[in-house]
Formats: structure tokens, sequence, C-alpha cells
């Protein structure tokens, strides 16, 4: 009987031992907003302090360029062309019966809860109705949402995309408005949001959680409490924009929101602009409440924290306006992830969001799944410059294009036949992608080789057989 109690107090001091996993993801965040990354306007204080004690990754990326496949991949653990999830729906017809990411800690024990977005869910339209979206149920203890007004919120709001007169009505849907709320955060989703995740943290800090909270600024419409609108409109700097730059880009590579078919002018742009950053201040606050929560629940030195974005987002790059694009303004993803114990660094090693599910799960010491298709890239979080990944993959629809890239090389191809055009782009000497090399006799031999690798790729994605 004595060995007994003490194997099982033995087993419940292991347990309540075990790290706890924070993730923490923004919806339609470029990391070029974040002053961490480099941004010299936007303010975003409470991520920056994250980062500083965490590995940010300066090239992390996601598998889907807009929302549901990307969110359907990193928690089922496969990708989009595994699953066949290019859509906004949950991944469970898919995976079966086997433990998406939230899933595989609640199995292991961990309370395991959602706050707000984190399988696909619509924006606006989700958020007003406070409705599950492509929520999948058996990933958690409990699952919160948080409704708010979005488009709809008393303010000051325009309309910036399709209304080149200025006489178009705030409208909702996936539309560029911008909206200076009236009323605190709390009148938000966002600010809700946060409020529920810093009362689970304080609810659960005796046992350990799984905690996912989806804030969901700064995705359309841009709306965001008065207080956070300091960004003048007319100070906002825009891309560099370069004559002919899509002349070289196949007709599927223009994304489907620019400046032109938007109708907005420079001046709208730039609204835009400050627009956004205003929601992300607004996100990056409630960041820091549930940071500040987690500090004051004396869990924070027993928690992994992980910060990122379902995928990017243009800001005028090209010409181009929000995601699906698979340039790196889409494609990449600001990750920072803080470990307790090791130390903070700045990584330019390749890693996929993919990587998340098996990486906590070996942080955590939890059964590993060789099933999966991510990577533990635990390696990095010790040193900053080991390689788990050669190349990086992300698609954009089965059919619409894929992305393939390497140190050097960046290869999107339109089809799975490529009959939809080819891009090329030497990141050594065209970081921002302007010129396509993909037509250039010199280089043909390159986009063989690059064709030929897609393929090989897309083999090893279906070799999971989900069906079995």
């Amino acid at each position: 009987m004595i060995r007994l109690l003490l194997c099982l107090a033995l087993c419940q001091s292991l347990t309540a031992a075990q790290p706890n996993v924070l993730f923490i993801i923004s919806d339609d965040l470029t990391s070029t907003a974040l002053s961490c990354y480099g941004n010299k306007v936007c303010q975003t204080p409470n991520i920056d302090r994250l980062a500083a004690r965490g590995v940010r990754f300066t090239r992390a990326y996601c598998q889907g360029t807009y929302c549901g496949p990307s969110r359907a991949s990193f928690m089922s653990g496969y990708y989009p062309h595994a699953t066949g999830v290019q859509g906004y729906i949950s991944p469970r017809a898919a995976i079966g019966d086997r433990a998406t990411w939230a899933q595989h800690f609640k199995n292991a024990g961990y309370y395991s809860a959602r706050v707000s977005k984190i399988f696909h869910m619509g924006v606006p339209g989700g958020i007003e109705d406070g409705s599950d979206g492509a929520d999948d149920p058996a990933s958690w203890t409990e699952r919160f949402n948080s409704p708010g007004p979005e488009w709809k919120s008393p303010g000051v709001g325009e309309t910036l995309e399709g209304n080149p007169d200025g006489k178009r009505p705030v409208v909702g849907g996936n539309t560029f408005v911008v909206v200076s709320a009236d009323g605190d955060d709390l009148v938000q989703s966002d600010g809700k949001t946060a409020a529920k995740a810093c009362e689970l943290i304080a609810q659960h800090a005796d046992k350990p959680f799984f905690l996912a909270v989806g804030f969901v600024r700064p995705h359309v419409p841009f709306v965001s409490p008065t207080k956070y609108h300091t960004y003048p409109a007319e100070s906002m700097a825009l891309p560099e924009k370069v004559p002919g730059d899509w002349d070289d880009i196949p007709k599927p590579g223009i994304n489907y929101k620019t400046s032109v078919n938007m109708k907005m002018d420079i001046e709208k742009q730039k609204k835009a602009v400050a627009g956004y950053y205003a929601a992300v201040s607004f996100m990056d606050a409630q960041v820091g409440k549930v940071l500040d929560a987690l500090e004051k629940s004396g869990q924070a030195d027993n928690t992994i924290v992980i910060f990122t974005s379902d995928h990017g987002y243009h800001l005028g790059e090209h010409d181009f306006w929000a995601k699906v694009s698979l340039h790196d303004e889409s494609a990449r993803v600001p990750l920072i992830i803080s470990v307790p114990g090791k130390k903070a660094a700045v990584s330019e090693s390749f890693v996929e969001l993919l990587d998340l599910y098996p990486t906590t799960a070996k942080l955590c010491g939890l059964p590993s799944q060789d099933r999966l298709q991510g990577k533990d890239i635990g390696a990095i979080l010790d040193d900053p410059k080991a390689v788990v990944h050669e190349t990086v993959f992300s698609v954009a629809g089965t059919s619409k294009g894929l992305l393939l890239r390497d140190d050097r090389w960046v290869y999107i191809q339109y089809g799975e036949d490529a009959k939809g055009g080819i891009e090329l782009f030497d990141m050594q000497n065209d970081p921002h992608q302007y010129t396509n090399l993909a037509t250039s006799p010199d280089h043909a031999d390159i986009v063989a080789e690059w064709k030929s690798k897609v393929a090989a790729k897309l083999k090893a994605v279906r070799a999971n057989d989900l069906s079995n």
C-alpha cells in the first residue's frame, strides 16, 4: 500500500511538472507589421517582450496561404494535399480517429481548451454570430467563442475597397473596412478572448494545460477601439511600386485583391495600412494581457508560449493586398517560441507551422507520432543555426498554386501540371521577388529541376494514406 501511494504521488508530481502550452495565434498577420521584426512605425511591445525571451524565426512558412487550409494543416499534423482540406472545413473527416494537436495533449491528461478562432471560423460573420465555425469538438475539454460587433461597431468607419467616390457605406464581408470603434477593448471579440484566456489560466494553474487563444485581428474589417488609432494615414509609407511588376507574373499569380480591382487610390491604400496597424496594436495589447495573466499565475516558468499567424499578408507589395498569394509576404509567417530554460535567439532556419505539433509533444514528453508530416524543430531551439528543413512547402488551393523554396530559390507553379505558369526567384539577388526567371533560357535547367522537386514533394506528401 505504501509503495502504491508513493507511486501515485510520484505520478501526480510528474504530471504537475509537465510543461503547459500556451498557443496564441493572430489572423492575417504579416511579420513586417511587428516591431520585433523591424517595423519602425507599428508598435507591438507585448509581442516584442515575448520575442525577447524566445526564439524568433525569420523564415517560418504556413502550409496554406488562407485560413481554412492552414489551420486544418497545423492542427491535424498533415499537409493540405494529404488531407484534401483546401477550403473552410474541419480536417476530421480526413484524419478519422487520429488525434489533432490539441487532442493529443487532451488524451495525455492535459486540460485542453480553445478561445475563439483556432480551426477555421468566418470573420466577420462567425464572430458576429458567436458560432463554432469549422471547429473540432474532439480536440477540446472546453471551447469558448467571443462574439463581437465587428464592422457594425459604433464609431467612425470607412469602406476603402470598391469605393472610389467615397459614397459606399460601411459594409461587412471580406472587405477592406476601417472602424475607429467606440467603447473599450471588451466591446470587441479580441478583448473578450483575452479576458476568457486570462480567466482560464488562473483557473487551471494546478494542472497541465494546452490553451489555444485565437485573436481575429488584424483580419478585415480593421476594427479596433479608438485609442489604438494613432497612425496618421498621410504618414504611412507604401511599398515600392515597380513599373511593369505584373508583366512577368502568370495570370493565376496575380492576387485576388489588388490596388486595381479594389479601386484603392494612394490615399485609401495609406488608410488601409493605418487601419491595419491600429488593429495590430489592439491585438498586441490583448496578447499582453494574456502574458501578464500567465506571469501572475506562477506558471510562466513552466509554460511553452507560441505566437504566430495562420499566414502572412500583403500590404501593397506588388500592388497586392491580403493573402492567398504565394509570394513571401503571404506565405511567410511570424513565429516566436519561448521555452522555459532555453535562451532567446533569432533563427534564420526554415520551419513550417506543421512542425509545432511534433515539437511541443516532444518538449512535453508526450508519445511521439511518426505519422505526422511535420518535424521536431527542438534542435533549433537549442542552436538557432541548426538545420531541420532544406526546403519549405506551401499551397494556395489544390489546383491554384504550389510553392517550394530553399535558401536560394523560390519556385512557384500554378497547377500540378504547371500549365497555369511558373515563377522562379533568386532570393540572393532579388529578395523582394520582382524578376521572374522562369522563362529565362539561362535558368531552364533550374526550372526543370524544381518542377521535378515539386512532383516528388507532392508524391511524398500523399504517401500518407489517410483512408486506412
